[in-house]
């Protein structure tokens, strides 16, 4: 099953009434983040599915890889969800903002 991919700018032009979920772990979080994400490290995304509620829900990590695996494992469970192209690494990169 193909995963939507959405760019760090068309997320960002989104603003911040939407479902956002970072899957990196616990000091990549505390190091910087998007100010109206939730946080569900990738290893607890099978316990937490019930924060994949949005239509869609918008997945992203450091750079695309591990929200992949995320979208992935939450799409066969029957969520629409769309990986964040480039991660944080993009999200920085383009200068927007983050909360430590």
């Amino acid at each position: 099953m193909p995963i939507e991919e959405i760019s760090v700018a068309d997320l960002h032009a989104l603003g911040p009434d939407i479902t956002l979920i970072d899957v990196r772990e616990d000091d990549e979080w505390a190091d910087g983040h998007v100010g109206h994400a939730r946080h569900v490290v990738l290893g607890t995304v099978p316990d937490n599915l019930d924060a994949f509620s949005g239509s869609p829900t918008y997945v992203m990590c450091k750079a695309g890889g591990r929200s992949m695996r995320a979208c992935e494992f939450a799409a066969e469970q029957g969520h629409d969800v769309v990986n964040v192209a480039g991660g944080m690494l993009a999200w920085i990169d383009a200068g927007y903002e983050i909360t430590t």
